[in-house]
């Protein structure tokens, strides 16, 4: 189980987030909900270990999570522009932690990338592939690095409701294969497709949260979560 306790985060005098505390249990989907500026996507960073904290702590499973244990798909994607499909896996495999071989990273990624519908596309550069495609490939390089949780800021962000289906379903087969996600969006229809625990942040605050499940039975009884999603 990720905890999240008591998280705070100041700018200078802004502060960004304000005792944001959650818990998204192992193979379970998190949704931290919210309009720009609430303080969503800087909380995934500091999950990450992109940014550093002021207060509160963070476990996984009774222990200290690390910045290790976290995988980042952003919104934006961040691959290597001048690196290959195949060399944006291979490079953190075998430069990063786990010191892959580079015969074995290569046969790892073809197979990963293979399993993601990019086997075709091994040797293209990142401005040649589509939207979807780009998405696909940041998961992979993500997934590659074996993490525990991983973070997806925005990640249905400017796709077509086909690639957003496709989003969905990824999302859901991550979780089914015990990934714990956290994902910050204010993207009602991904949402509807998950079954996730939805925390609603405003200012840098969560002020409301529940199953997604539990939302559909009473939304009488989550207003602001009922609103917002209206």
């Amino acid at each position: 189980m990720l905890q999240i306790k008591n998280i705070s985060k100041k700018f200078g005098t802004k502060i960004v987030i304000s005792g944001v505390t959650a818990e998204i249990a192992a193979g379970s989907i998190g949704i931290f909900l919210g309009p720009s500026g609430t303080g969503k996507s800087t909380l995934l960073r500091i999950i990450a270990g992109l940014e550093t904290y002021d207060t509160g702590s963070l476990v996984l499973d009774g222990k200290p999570l690390t910045p290790t244990q976290v995988g980042m798909v952003f919104q934006h994607f961040n691959l290597f522009e001048n690196l290959t499909v195949l060399d944006n896996v291979t490079f953190g495999l075998i430069k990063g932690r786990s010191g892959m071989d580079p015969a074995q990273a290569r046969i790892y990624a073809t197979q990963l990338l293979t399993e993601y519908g990019l086997h075709d596309n091994l040797l293209k550069y990142p401005d040649e592939l589509s939207g979807g495609q780009k998405q696909r490939l940041a998961i992979v390089r993500t997934i590659a690095q074996r993490p525990s949780v991983i973070c997806f800021d925005e990640p249905t962000s400017a796709l077509d409701p086909f690639l957003k289906n496709f989003v969905a379903q990824t999302l859901s087969a991550l979780a089914q294969a015990g990934y714990t996600m956290v994902i910050a969006t204010h993207d009602i229809q991904l949402v509807e497709q998950l079954a996730c625990t939805l925390f609603l942040m405003h200012d840098g605050a969560i002020i409301e949260s529940t199953t997604y499940q539990e939302f559909i039975k009473n939304p009488e009884a989550f207003p602001a979560i009922k609103k917002f999603i209206s």
